[in-house]
């Protein structure tokens, strides 16, 4: 998917840069796969901001997408690729043999007409979901699940892939997109290949509109605001943090502060992202 370059004929045009979507064969999606999406602008359910600069944004609907590839033993055959706006990569809708049709994520190098097939006997092929355990080692996966049946959980934005480094047990190792080495449960399932999209990272959005059409409000620094509103605020002129490291807007350790509190899994990582 190639990037499209614009001239330069405003300051937000100059560098900007924006998908080709030549890739995309179907412009409306499928009206029996889609919900309504109701915003929250980063609240929870007592209304409170849980994760700020969230609101606005263009209407979306959301595609329901196969995540958990649990019609095992029926193939499908890609019937389009399609935009979504909900996620980094690109959506394909399968039909498959006995009328149903479903969204799964486009992998890398798929197209119209190809035959996929999930289950155990599926052959090792790009769009094929099969469990691990059977997955050559070496393999590069996507959309792999970390509970049998759970559905696909990680490697699932655009570009993004793990690789199969070795199996033992009932475990397999697998090498993550962040460099983290992790054992999954070798009966979870995984899809082959590479998610698709590969050129989304370099996209430019140019100018802070596009930005709030993808729902994304403004980010104000600490460091302008008052000493009441933020640590980092207050002193005349530009005033460094001035405090041992820096800090949220609520006086905790920010950028390096770990935050990971599920020790029963931590058994099953190998080695750390951050080494």
């Amino acid at each position: 998917m190639p990037v499209r370059i614009f001239k330069p004929t405003s300051p937000g045009r100059r560098g900007m840069t924006a998908a080709t979507f030549e890739e995309i064969t179907k412009d409306e999606p499928e009206k029996a796969l889609t919900v309504t999406l109701k915003k929250h602008a980063g609240r929870n359910f007592r209304g409170k901001v849980t994760v700020r600069h969230r609101g606005g944004g263009h209407k979306r609907l959301l595609r329901l997408i196969d995540t958990k590839r649990d019609k095992t033993g029926v193939p499908g055959k890609i019937a389009a690729i399609e935009y979504d706006p909900n996620r980094s990569a690109r959506i394909a809708l399968v039909q498959y043999g006995d009328g149903e049709k479903r969204y799964i994520l486009a992998p890398n190098g798929i197209g119209v007409g190809v035959t996929i097939q999930a289950g155990a006997e599926a052959e090792i092929k790009v769009g094929n979901a099969l469990p691990l355990r059977l997955i050559p080692t070496g393999t590069m996966v996507h959309n792999v699940e970390l509970q049998p049946g759970r559905g696909g959980q990680l490697a699932r934005s655009a570009g993004n892939a793990a690789q199969v480094m070795a199996k033992e047990g009932g475990s397999a190792l697998l090498r993550l997109p962040s460099g983290e080495m992790r054992l999954v449960n070798s009966n979870c399932q995984a899809t082959i290949g590479q998610v698709g999209n590969l050129d989304h990272s370099n996209i430019k959005l140019g100018k802070a509109g596009r930005k709030r059409h993808i729902g994304i409000r403004p980010t104000v620094r600490g460091s302008v605001m008052n000493p009441r509103d933020h640590p980092h605020g207050g002193g005349e002129g530009k005033a460094p943090i001035g405090m041992p490291g820096p800090k949220t807007p609520w006086g905790k350790p920010a950028l390096g502060y770990k935050t990971r509190k599920n020790k029963a899994t931590d058994k099953h990582i190998v080695k750390r992202r951050n080494g």
